[in-house]
């Protein structure tokens, strides 16, 4: 060090420090959101497609033991899953998710969900579900980007190919298991008589909950930026639509990574390059600065960015299934 140097510290700001997180990792920035240990220790948050998944300690008891089992750990602890190799731990999970039909009478509903694993409200470390958590005053809002993809559930439809042969037993389905009490179900059949299944699995599993986070957020004294990506993948002739996923490679610009190819093709468009730019200096500008560069979404205005080859700032466009989740959370998964 010279004479008359001051030592820089290594690392970014501490001032500045985001969580950020996609899907299961948005839920789990969701979580840290409201979580009294995790106070003080971030100052923004970015989450794409929050999961509205969520577990009783008595219902993540059961399915806990249950993979262990599978695992064949000594005990249902994070002492005895720890040596375990990480990615036999993924191939037994995804296994374990694809079998969850066979426990539907010990479990319930969140065996419809084909996620077994999900945050626990424990009432300790997270004392409730996000949504209620922000809007009750228990915590504070913070600088949050948030978002989701118009059609969601598409990815999954497709790839088991079921897009396009959902049945009325389907749709009784899901219903049942979704839409909101008492009148949910009787809005969803009059608003959407096409593709029914596939909205109320995209507005229960990720669109509701990410707006109503953004709504909640703001509700707690916070900043909240709302997107919906309506960008079409190129995929199999676009019918993939604005998919579950596809944000990822175009926020990171990864379109040559193997969700990339898969989502948007081997050679990405000028138009999916030019649209990648968008997210990516929204992330930086709001990791920066905590402003993501478009209107606030605050409560009456519901402003939202509205990603697509040519993006507008616009009312939020999923208004009428906004309406009906009006006054309703996702519920924490029970036994039945």
């Amino acid at each position: 060090m010279k004479d008359g140097c001051t030592p820089r510290p290594s690392g970014g700001d501490p001032g500045r420090a985001t969580v950020g997180g996609v899907s299961a990792g948005a839920g789990s920035v969701a979580a840290l959101l409201t979580m009294k240990s995790a106070r003080g220790l971030f100052r923004r948050a970015i989450a794409h497609s929050v999961p509205g998944l969520h577990s009783t300690p008595a219902l993540a008891r059961q399915v806990t033991a249950a993979f262990a089992d599978r695992l064949g750990a000594a005990a249902p602890t994070s002492e005895a899953l720890r040596d375990i190799d990480p990615w036999h731990l993924a191939a037994e999970l995804t296994s374990f998710n694809a079998g969850l039909h066979s426990h539907r009478e010990s479990w319930g509903r969140l065996t419809e969900t084909g996620t077994a694993l999900c945050p626990v409200v424990d009432g300790e470390v997270l004392s409730k579900t996000p949504w209620p958590a922000l809007t009750g005053a228990r915590a504070s809002g913070t600088e949050l980007l948030v978002g989701h993809a118009r059609d969601e559930f598409r990815y999954f439809s497709v790839m088991s190919g079921r897009y396009g042969t959902f049945t009325e037993e389907d749709a009784h389905a899901a219903l049942e298991l979704h839409a909101p009490r008492p009148d949910g179900t009787r809005a969803y059949r009059a608003a959407f008589p096409e593709e029914l299944v596939e909205t109320v699995y995209s507005d229960a599993l990720f669109r509701m909950p990410s707006q109503k986070l953004a709504e909640a957020n703001a509700a707690a004294g916070g900043t909240s930026y709302l997107f919906e990506l309506c960008w079409v993948a190129p995929a199999l002739g676009g019918a993939l639509g604005a998919c579950h996923s596809l944000d990822l490679p175009l926020a990171f610009g990864t379109l040559d990574s193997p969700v990339g190819t898969q989502l948007i093709g081997e050679e990405p468009t000028p138009e999916a390059v030019a649209l990648s730019r968008e997210p990516q200096e929204a992330w930086v500008r709001f990791v920066t600065t905590g402003d993501a560069a478009w209107a606030a979404h605050r409560p009456g205005g519901h402003l939202t960015r509205v990603l697509d080859t040519e993006s507008k700032t616009l009312p939020y466009p999923e208004q009428v299934s906004r309406q009906i989740w009006e006054g309703h959370f996702p519920a924490p998964f029970d036994l039945p």
